[in-house]
């Protein structure tokens, strides 16, 4: 029997509550540019064809989600955890029947919108079949200042230092084994720091600023400017 080209999924976890933003409720539904931010990040996903579905991981409570998501192409997982990693493993398991161990999953942050279908295909491109997966990465232009614990400053070189972004890809079965077996999951900052750690070291495929994370309120301007202008990833 031949078997099946694996796919590529969407997984976006977002059952956090956003505490940074100081807003009345979760971020991830603030509006920005007319829309919830979160429709702008499941539009992203929707709008390449390179992805089979997406999956929004939310609080089993979320009143909102039903209201927010459209009704084609994305399916709504209630199984939220009080962690980013634990709405993540919650919503691999979630999925055990319904994806294969190859298939290729692209864990992305609902807080950020400003993803588009050009770097979505970057990503899969660049990666290919690598056993590793990679993730989307900004290079480090900046000088770089790390303050130590009595205020001494020093400079640290930036050659070889990325900012990672998302989506973070990986194949569905290395990804849930990363995540379940985490032995220090607050080290887990990211999707790639926990599969670095079963001894992979995933691609760095260069991003865009464009995909910045809305983490603060004027994170929410800088959005705007960036929805509102002519996508550049799309040549």
């Amino acid at each position: 029997m031949t078997r099946s080209t694996p796919r590529y999924v969407a997984l976006i976890p977002a059952a956090g509550v956003g505490a940074r933003m100081r807003a009345d409720g979760p971020k991830q539904y603030l509006p920005i540019a007319g829309k919830p931010m979160l429709r702008h990040t499941v539009e992203a996903f929707l709008s390449s064809d390179r992805i089979a579905h997406t999956y929004v991981v939310v609080s089993a409570d979320d009143p909102l989600i039903d209201s927010v998501v459209p009704s084609g192409g994305v399916t709504v997982l209630r199984c939220g955890g009080a962690t980013r990693m634990e709405s993540i493993l919650n919503g691999l398991q979630a999925l055990r029947d319904t994806l294969r161990d190859d298939d290729h999953v692209l864990v992305h942050d609902a807080a950020r919108p400003g993803l588009t279908a050009g770097l979505i295909e970057r990503l899969i491109d660049a990666v290919g079949d690598d056993p590793a997966g990679g993730l989307l990465a900004l290079k480090v232009v900046d000088t770089v200042k790390l303050r130590g614990a009595e205020g001494s400053v020093s400079t640290v070189p930036r050659d070889g230092l990325w900012l990672a972004q998302t989506p973070q890809m990986f194949r569905y079965r290395l990804l849930r084994d990363a995540l379940a077996g985490a032995r220090d999951p607050a080290a887990v900052t990211d999707d790639a720091s926990a599969v670095e750690a079963m001894g992979f070291a995933p691609k760095l495929v260069e991003g865009h600023p464009r995909n910045l994370k809305v983490t603060l309120p004027d994170d929410i301007r800088i959005a705007e400017m960036y929805l509102a202008a002519t996508d550049p990833t799309s040549n």
